[in-house]
């Protein structure tokens, strides 16, 4: 009887502690402001500031567990949210990478780098959604996005 017991209260300790160390590790959930963007370095001609841009900066984001809200572009249901570290050239969908294959003197570390990313790894958020859109972290207060030529800054609200 002892050892049925201990052994319910193991399993009744993980179920209880799975819920808590599943939100710890969902870092990303919550609302996420657009504070700002640039140019993306793999802009094959200089940009000035377009509609799209324009309207997103200023906009929430908001990472929930079955859905992300936001504007159009981001929104997503029933995103498939999977945490992966990624070196410099797999960032963006490879754009550092594809640009160092072009011209060998470019380093997807630098770009990194020029864009605030510290390290050598960060974490991504691969939604799965049908946008295709990776959420990268350059820390826990601060997200980065590439879409249609520029680079969009976020702030954890």
């Amino acid at each position: 009887m002892t050892l049925r017991l201990s052994s319910c209260l193991a399993f009744a300790g993980a179920v209880l502690l799975a819920p808590a160390l599943r939100a710890d590790d969902a870092f990303y959930l919550g609302a996420w402001k657009i504070t700002s963007a640039t140019v993306a370095p793999w802009a094959y001609r200089e940009r000035k500031p377009d509609t799209e841009m324009k309207s997103l900066v200023g906009k929430t984001v908001t990472f929930k567990e079955h859905r992300i809200l936001g504007p159009r572009q981001v929104a997503c249901r029933d995103p498939k949210y999977k945490v992966e570290d990624y070196p410099a050239d797999r960032l963006f969908e490879a754009s550092f990478a594809e640009m160092h294959d072009r011209d060998k003197s470019i380093d997807p570390a630098q770009l990194a780098g020029a864009l605030g990313f510290k390290g050598s790894s960060w974490k991504t958020l691969e939604t799965g959604c049908g946008n295709e859109v990776n959420w990268h972290f350059i820390d826990a207060t601060t997200a980065v996005l590439g879409l249609n030529d520029y680079v969009y800054f976020l702030k954890k609200q």
